[in-house]
């Protein structure tokens, strides 16, 4: 992948408040940095609430959620109402992945639900990480990035 695919972009990844699993979180911090993405990893079982306050302090461009405790429908929707409610993160990028749910092929009904309830990207595991680069290939360039190519063009 050359660097001119890979949008420099400030994100905070998490996992939802009732999953413990970390390597999903490491994994997919390594993922976004290897794109050239600052990145503020929150870590395992966090609570919403702490989730709202770290979205106003680092001002991501976006919010990556990963689950694989097969809750993240349950809690995932939850989040984005919260999310979507707050009048300065209305508009924050917020994507989810993994294991949505317990139910093995069934689990894709929860993409739609999840869509429909806020999120930008919903990303169920089976073949999930083609569709998250697609995602991330789509991000325009941060916008300190597109100044800088400006001023070397000239």
């Amino acid at each position: 992948m050359s660097d001119l695919m890979r949008p420099a972009r400030k994100f905070v990844v998490s996992s939802v408040s009732s999953d413990a699993h970390m390597w999903n979180l490491v994994f997919l911090q390594l993922l976004l940095e290897e794109y050239g993405g600052e990145v503020h990893n929150l870590g395992a079982c966090v609570p919403d609430q702490v989730i709202i306050d770290e979205c106003r302090a680092e001002r991501p461009d976006v919010l990556v959620l990963s689950t694989v405790n097969g809750h993240g429908h349950l809690d995932g929707l939850r989040l984005i109402r919260k999310i979507r409610s707050e009048p300065d993160l209305k508009d924050l990028r917020v994507v989810i992945g993994g294991k949505l749910g317990v139910r093995g092929p069934e689990n894709v009904k929860f993409i739609e639900k999840l869509a429909e309830g806020g999120f930008d990207g919903v990303f169920e595991s089976e073949g999930s990480l083609r569709s998250f680069d697609e995602f991330l290939r789509g991000l325009a360039p941060a916008p300190q990035l597109a100044l800088a190519g400006a001023k070397e063009a000239a």
